[in-house]
């Protein structure tokens, strides 16, 4: 673990309010149809999203102390793509858009 202390305070502060999913439900969600079909393929058949749903279960079992400095980036990686997806929400039931699935690849669910 490396310096940044102040960024990094505020980085984990930031993915603590932007991810709302548990990791038991985040883990659950991304065995499911709808979040394989969500996003963006990197080219090897799954989403960045879905990529990054399975990283962030694996940073939610991490203690906070245990943290690289990668793993800070990620999460400051997820605060981005939460706050400009949150920013762009469809009118109307989003109950069950690919906007909604998307946002839960990332560890978000905007219907809680």
């Amino acid at each position: 673990m490396s310096g940044g202390g102040k960024d990094r305070e505020e980085t984990l502060r930031s993915f603590d309010e932007a991810v709302n999913m548990t990791a038991g439900e985040l883990e659950k969600w991304l065995k499911t149809e709808e979040s394989r079909g969500a996003g963006q393929s990197d080219g090897s058949g799954e989403s960045v999203g879905h990529a990054s749903g399975r990283r962030i279960v694996d940073l939610l079992h991490t203690r906070k102390a245990d943290l690289t400095d990668d793993d800070v980036a990620h999460m400051r990686k997820v605060v981005g793509y939460v706050h400009r997806h949150v920013s762009q929400r469809p009118d109307g039931d989003v109950t069950d858009t690919r906007w909604r699935h998307s946002l839960m690849n990332w560890g978000h669910d905007p219907t809680k």
